[in-house]
């Protein structure tokens, strides 16, 4: 029973005590002194507004692509004989690449010449018959003015003359098919024969990919191997809506790779796209890249910077700054004098990873970069490295004694 008090009493003393410390700190008794001064001041960390030239830039992310690729490619079917070129050959305009076996069509060839050659002699026997016809037919009709020749000789004649001419045109038809029988013969040829070629003009370009090896049996467009031009390289990039307005032919941009970290590569848009991909909202963009080292190759991972603008000496403050209170954004302008915030509505421009550019109003002085989440306008402030409060809490610690009085009355005690 005698517990049961003594517990009882021991509570009953502890809650008192809570009660008068809980009752002492929401009345500002307690706390270090601070009755009567209102809301405590908020520690703080501070930063300069500056004068600065801030660069509004994007970084997009896309492969790098050769400026023009194409396949070599037979345009008719054969054993390949030969192909001298290997992957990473330079190749000059109207070089050979690959040879087919060509003996069918050399045979067609020579044919194609043997037919011919029967047409041109077809050709002469015709034109001498259609000179001795014509010969005959000029005499019956000096015969006929002279009423010497009777008029079937005169008809006779005159069939004969125009069945020549007939038969020369027909010779003339035959040689001209053969003709171009022959030059068929000699394009089937040629195709046994595969060059190197493209349309803008010269330079050399390189072997991509080597699809066949030496004797494969190839069919027509069988592809070959490919040829690339990577003295010049395509950056294609794809630009959400929101950066898609600002993009435009003609701007610059840099481009880094991940092969090369310490380089940067200079290029500019050549191509937008006009539409946006309905299920990515975005568009095409590509980036011509002069590659004259080669060191840039086809299909590298690039990082594309493109700079939209630059504005110098801009006021500026560190994007940590920036806070919003009652839906406005703002920064908290300190007053160091009398350790005072004040918020200040802010019309931002520029934004980067280190700095936010602030429009209007004008600012000068410092502003509140942590801590900003404890203030309102007029809050006191505590910067780094002020003691002051931390000294008035030490002077008011036990019954308004100072430090010292307390130790002196530690040692008379003892």
């Amino acid at each position: 029973m005698k517990r049961w008090i003594v517990l009882v009493v021991v509570v009953g003393f502890l809650g008192l005590v809570g009660w008068q410390v809980y009752h002492r700190a929401t009345s500002g008794e307690g706390g270090g002194g601070r009755r009567g001064r209102g809301p405590s001041a908020v520690p703080v960390e501070t930063a300069p507004v500056a004068k600065a030239s801030i660069r509004d830039v994007r970084l997009f992310t896309g492969t790098l692509s050769p400026r023009s690729i194409f396949l070599i490619a037979p345009k008719t079917g054969g054993r390949l004989d030969a192909l001298p070129v290997h992957i990473g050959d330079e190749i000059a305009q109207g070089q050979l690449i690959a040879s087919i076996d060509d003996d069918e069509y050399q045979q067609q060839l020579e044919q194609a010449k043997a037919e011919l050659d029967v047409a041109r002699a077809e050709v002469e026997q015709v034109e001498t018959g259609l000179e001795v016809a014509k010969r005959e037919f000029d005499r019956m009709e000096n015969l006929k003015k002279q009423l010497i020749v009777s008029a079937s000789d005169y008809d006779t004649a005159e069939s004969g003359y125009k069945t020549q001419q007939a038969r020369e045109k027909v010779a003339r038809a035959q040689y001209a098919e053969k003709e171009a029988a022959l030059r068929a013969a000699q394009v089937r040829l040629s195709y046994t024969k595969i060059h190197a070629s493209w349309e803008d003009g010269g330079g050399t370009r390189f072997v991509g990919e080597r699809f066949v090896d030496e004797g494969a049996m190839l069919t027509a467009n069988t592809p070959i191997c490919s040829i690339v031009d990577i003295r010049t390289l395509t950056a294609v990039v794809h630009v959400i809506e929101v950066d898609y307005p600002r993009i435009r032919i003609g701007q610059d941009a840099v481009v880094e790779t991940d092969a090369y970290p310490d380089r940067k590569f200079q290029g500019r848009i050549v191509r937008v796209a006009p539409v946006l991909k309905e299920e990515s909202r975005q568009a095409r963009v590509e980036i011509e890249v002069p590659n004259p080292d080669l060191l840039l190759k086809p299909g590298m991972f690039a990082r594309v910077i493109v700079e939209f603008a630059t504005h110098e000496s801009a006021t500026a403050v560190p994007p940590s700054a920036v806070t919003r209170r009652n839906e406005q954004t703002g920064v908290f302008l300190v007053d160091r004098q009398e350790k005072k915030a004040r918020f200040v509505p802010i019309r931002v421009g520029i934004e980067t990873l280190d700095e936010v550019e602030v429009l209007d109003p004008p600012l000068t002085g410092e502003v509140v970069t942590l801590g900003h989440h404890l203030l309102t306008d007029g809050s006191d402030l505590i910067f780094p490295g002020d003691n002051g409060e931390r000294k008035s809490a030490e002077v008011e610690t036990g019954s308004g004694r100072k430090p010292e009085d307390a130790s002196d009355g530690g040692r008379t005690r003892r």
